[in-house]
C-alpha cells in the first residue's frame, strides 16, 4: 500500500508520474483509433470514436490538480483501478484486431512498468499476472497463433513481470531508507539548538527547521513563506539587511557571521549567532543558508561576570579594576583635571571584632549609599577593598577638592544604628590632583591619593590632607627605616636596656622595666622615637615585641635574683595578636623564670579599645601566672567600673602628674587620688618619671608604693644593672 503521509517531494514525484501516464493512455490509445480505422472492416470502425474519446479523457487527466490530490491516501489507491482497467480494454481491443495478438504485449507491460514507478511489489506483480490472464484471454480469437510465438510472448511478459517486481520492491526499500533518513534528519533538526534556516533571493523563507518551536516559538509553516526582516528587531534591521545583501553579492560558499535579535513567538527578543552560507548558485538549494543559535543565555552570563568583575558585590559600587581603567584613560586623556580622592575608615576593624562581619557589611554599605549621594552622577565613586574608598573626579569645576572632602568627612560622621548601637564612624582622605604628576600615569595619582591618605592618618585621623610633592621624602624614609628594621632584627641590631624600680620607702631595686634600643650600625645606639612608630605600622612590633619577651626573659634567668621583677611593655599590635599568649607560654618555659617575676604593662587606651576581648586576654595571661600592669594611668578615658573589671595587678601613674607633684597642689591632689584608688582596690602602685629628692619624698608621703627614674637609675645595658644589683639601696641619685 502507498505510504499514508506525502511531503512535498512525494507529492511532486507521484503527481509527475501520474501526468506521464495519462499522456502514454491518450498516445497508445490514439493509436489504437488509428488502427481501427486504418485495418478494421468498415462495419466495425465506429470503435475509433469511443478510443478517440477515450484517449482525449484520458489525456485531460493530465491537467488536473495532481499534486493535491495524491496527498489523500485514498486517490492513490483509487488510481490503481485505472491501471487495473486498462489492461481488459486493451485486450478487448486486441481481441478483434487482427495483430492484437503483437501489440498487446508492450501496450500491457506499459502500463505494469508506469505502475513499477508508483506502487509497492505485489500490485506491480498482480498487475503483471492481470496481463498474462488478459494475453490468454485473447488468443480465441487469434487461432493461427503458433504455441512457439505464444511461449515466447508468455516468457517475455514474465520477465518484465520479474523485472519490475524486483524494481518496485528496490524502489520501495530505498524510499523507506530515504524516508527514515529524512526522519532521523528532521529528528536531528528538531532537538537541535540551532535553527536552520533558507533565504531565497528576496530574504524570504523557504524552509526552516523544526527546532524554531524550541527557539523562537512558531510554527515552522507559520514562517516558511514570509520575509525574515519581518522578524528581525528594528534597532538591528540596517545591519541585517546589509549583510545578507553581502552575503548574497558575494562568491558561492561564502561564510558570514552575525548576532541580531528576533522576536519570538510571546514577544520577547531572543538573541541568535547566526553563520550564513551562500548557496544561490547549488541547483538543490538556490538560499542562503543561516545557521542560527541562542546565544541569549550566553549573553546574559557574559554581562554578569562583566558586572562581577567590574561591580564591588557587597556595595554595588565600582571595583578596583573598574577604577583603574577608568583612572588610566582619564589621566590619558588629560584634556581636563583629574582629581582622586582616596578614603579609608578609621577604626573599621574594631567595628567587625566588636560587633561581627555582618554589621561590618552593613556599615559599608550604609557609608557607601551616604558617599554616592554626595558625589556628581559623572564621577566614578568605587570601593577598592575592605574598607577603602575612591571618587574619581575628571572636571571640577573650578570646585575645592577640600571642600568635597570635607562634606564627606561630615556625611560619613553622621551617627548610625547598628544592631542596638548607635555608630558613629570617622575617615581620613587624601586628596591628589593630575597637576601634581610628572606623567600621564594613573598609578602615580593613586599613589599620591595614597600618601595624602596616611598623612591624614598621622595627623590623628577623622581629616583629609592635600598631597604635596613632599611626602615623598617622608615615604623614602619610613621605607628605608622599614628595611634597616628588617635587617636589623635579623642581624640581631636591637638590644634590651633596664631601668630600675625601687621600692620608695628603702629605695631597694625590687625590678627593673626593659627597654628596646636600636644599635644602628651608622647612627649608634637608637631610642625608641626614632623606629617605634615605624614598627607599629608595619607590623614589625610584633615580631621585635616577641624578641623582647624572650631576651628579657633570658637575662632574668641569668641575673638569677630571687624576687626581682621584669616589666616588660606590650605594644598595641602585639596585645591584639593571635599568639601574644603562646608566645608568653614560650617564653617562660625556654627561660625557666618565675611566672610571678613578669609583669606585662599595658596603656589604658589598648584595654578599652574592646574591653571584653581585652578583659578575656588579660585573663588568659593571668592564668599563666603573670602579673598585669595598666602603664601611664591617668592619662586614658577608664572608668572605676572598668577598673574593677579587668584583672590587672599594678597601676604606674604617668609621668605627666610626677613632674610637678610637689610643687602643683593639683597634681599632689590627682596622684593622691590614684594612690588611694590603687590601695581600695589592692592594686599597688608605681611612679614614673621621678628626678628629684622633693618628688621622691612627697610621694613617700603619698603612701605611693615603688618609683622609677633618672633619680634612681637611667635605662642601663645588663653588665651595668648586674653591677647595681650588688647595692642594697640607693643612696644616691645616679
Amino acid at each position: 500500500m502507498p505510504v499514508n503521509r506525502l511531503d512535498e517531494h512525494g507529492a511532486d514525484y507521484w503527481a509527475r508520474q501520474v501526468r506521464v501516464g495519462a499522456l502514454i493512455a491518450l498516445l497508445v490509445t490514439l493509436l489504437g483509433a488509428v488502427q481501427v480505422l486504418a485495418n478494421w472492416a468498415p462495419a466495425e470502425r465506429w470503435w475509433a470514436a469511443p478510443l478517440i474519446g477515450a484517449a482525449l479523457a484520458q489525456g485531460s487527466l493530465a491537467l488536473m490538480p495532481w499534486r493535491r490530490w495524491v496527498r489523500d491516501a485514498g486517490v492513490r489507491t483509487a488510481l490503481i483501478l485505472w491501471w487495473v482497467l486498462e489492461i481488459p480494454a486493451l485486450a478487448a481491443v486486441a481481441y478483434k484486431d487482427p495483430n492484437g495478438v503483437v501489440f498487446y504485449l508492450p501496450c500491457a507491460m506499459l502500463i505494469v512498468i508506469l505502475a513499477t514507478a508508483l506502487y509497492r511489489t505485489v500490485v506491480v506483480a498482480a498487475l503483471g499476472v492481470v496481463a498474462i490472464a488478459g494475453f490468454f484471454a485473447l488468443l480465441p480469437g487469434h487461432p493461427g497463433t503458433g504455441t512457439a510465438l505464444i511461449a515466447g510472448m508468455v516468457s517475455v511478459m514474465g520477465c518484465v513481470v520479474l523485472i519490475t517486481s524486483i524494481i518496485a520492491h528496490n524502489r520501495r526499500r530505498l524510499d523507506d531508507r530515504r524516508r527514515v533518513a529524512e526522519r532521523r534528519t528532521e529528528a536531528l533538526l528538531q532537538n537541535s539548538p540551532e535553527v536552520v534556516v533558507a533565504l531565497g533571493r528576496d530574504g524570504d523563507v523557504r524552509y526552516v527547521s523544526p527546532s524554531v518551536r524550541s527557539v523562537l516559538g512558531y510554527d515552522p509553516a507559520s514562517v516558511t513563506g514570509t520575509l525574515l526582516t519581518e522578524l528581525v528587531h528594528p534597532d538591528d534591521l540596517p545591519r541585517m539587511r546589509t549583510w545578507t545583501a553581502t552575503l548574497r553579492g558575494s562568491a558561492p560558499g561564502t561564510t558570514a557571521e552575525v548576532e541580531t535579535r528576533l522576536r519570538r513567538a510571546d514577544g520577547s527578543w531572543a538573541v541568535l549567532d547566526a553563520i550564513g552560507t551562500n548557496c544561490l548558485a547549488d541547483p538543490d538549494l538556490g538560499s542562503v543558508v543561516l545557521s542560527a543559535r541562542d546565544v541569549g543565555s550566553r549573553k546574559a552570563l557574559e554581562e554578569q561576570l562583566s558586572r562581577q568583575a567590574f561591580t564591588d558585590a557587597l556595595t554595588g559600587l565600582s571595583n578596583r579594576a573598574l577604577f583603574r581603567d577608568r583612572l588610566h584613560h582619564a589621566t590619558a586623556r588629560r584634556d581636563a583635571g583629574v582629581t582622586v580622592l582616596l578614603i579609608d575608615l578609621d577604626d573599621f576593624k574594631d567595628v567587625n571584632d566588636n560587633l561581627g562581619h555582618s554589621a561590618g557589611d552593613e556599615l559599608l554599605t550604609t557609608l557607601a549609599a551616604r558617599l554616592r549621594d554626595n558625589v556628581r552622577p559623572g564621577d566614578t565613586l568605587a570601593r577598592l577593598g575592605g574598607d577603602e574608598f575612591a571618587v574619581l573626579i575628571e572636571d571640577l569645576d573650578g570646585r575645592d577638592p577640600g571642600a568635597l572632602a570635607d562634606r564627606l568627612l561630615r556625611e560619613l560622621r553622621q551617627p548610625m544604628r547598628l544592631g542596638s548601637r548607635d555608630i558613629r564612624c570617622t575617615a581620613s582622605i587624601g586628596v591628589a590632583d593630575s597637576r601634581d604628576l610628572s606623567g600621564p600615569a594613573g598609578e602615580e595619582l593613586l599613589r599620591n591619593a595614597d600618601l595624602a591618605m596616611y598623612a591624614a592618618k598621622r595627623q590623628g585621623r577623622n581629616a583629609y590632607a592635600l598631597f604635596d610633592p613632599g611626602m615623598y621624602a617622608s615615604l623614602v624614609n619610613e621605607a628605608q627605616v622599614r628595611t634597616e628594621m628588617e635587617a636589623a632584627l635579623a642581624g640581631e641590631q636591637f638590644v634590651v636596656h633596664y631601668q630600675p624600680v625601687v621600692d620608695l620607702p628603702t629605695q631597694r631595686v625590687t625590678g627593673v622595666e626593659a627597654l628596646v634600643r636600636w644599635q644602628h650600625p651608622e647612627r649608634g645606639l637608637l631610642a625608641p622615637q626614632h623606629f617605634i612608630d615605624t614598627a607599629e605600622e608595619s607590623g614589625l612590633i610584633v615580631p621585635l615585641g616577641r624578641w623582647v619577651l624572650q631576651e628579657s626573659c633570658r637575662q632574668l634567668a641569668r641575673w638569677n635574683q630571687a624576687g626581682l621583677r621584669m616589666n616588660i611593655n606590650l605594644s598595641a599590635r602585639q596585645f591584639q595578636d593571635a599568639h601574644l599568649v603562646a608566645d608568653v607560654r614560650d617564653a617562660l618555659a625556654t627561660s625557666g623564670v618565675d611566672p610571678a617575676c613578669i609583669t606585662l604593662e599595658l596603656t589604658e587606651s589598648m584595654l578599652l579599645q574592646d574591653i571584653d576581648a581585652a578583659t578575656e586576654t588579660l585573663h588568659a595571661l593571668r592564668r599563666l601566672g603573670v602579673r598585669l600592669a595598666i602603664d601611664d594611668f591617668g592619662t586614658g578615658y577608664s572608668s572605676l567600673n572598668y577598673l574593677k573589671r579587668l584583672p590587672v595587678d599594678i597601676l604606674k601613674i604617668d609621668r605627666a602628674f610626677i613632674t610637678q607633684v610637689a610643687t602643683d597642689a593639683e597634681d599632689k591632689a590627682l596622684v593622691d587620688a590614684v594612690v588611694s584608688l590603687g590601695q581600695a582596690l589592692q592594686l599597688q602602685t608605681v611612679a614614673e618619671g621621678i628626678e628629684t629628692d622633693d618628688q621622691w619624698a612627697t610621694l613617700r608621703r603619698l603612701g605611693c608604693d615603688y618609683g622609677q627614674g633618672y633619680l634612681f637609675g637611667r635605662p642601663a645595658d645588663a653588665e651595668t644593672i648586674e653591677h647595681l644589683l650588688t647595692t642594697p639601696a640607693l643612696s644616691d641619685a645616679s
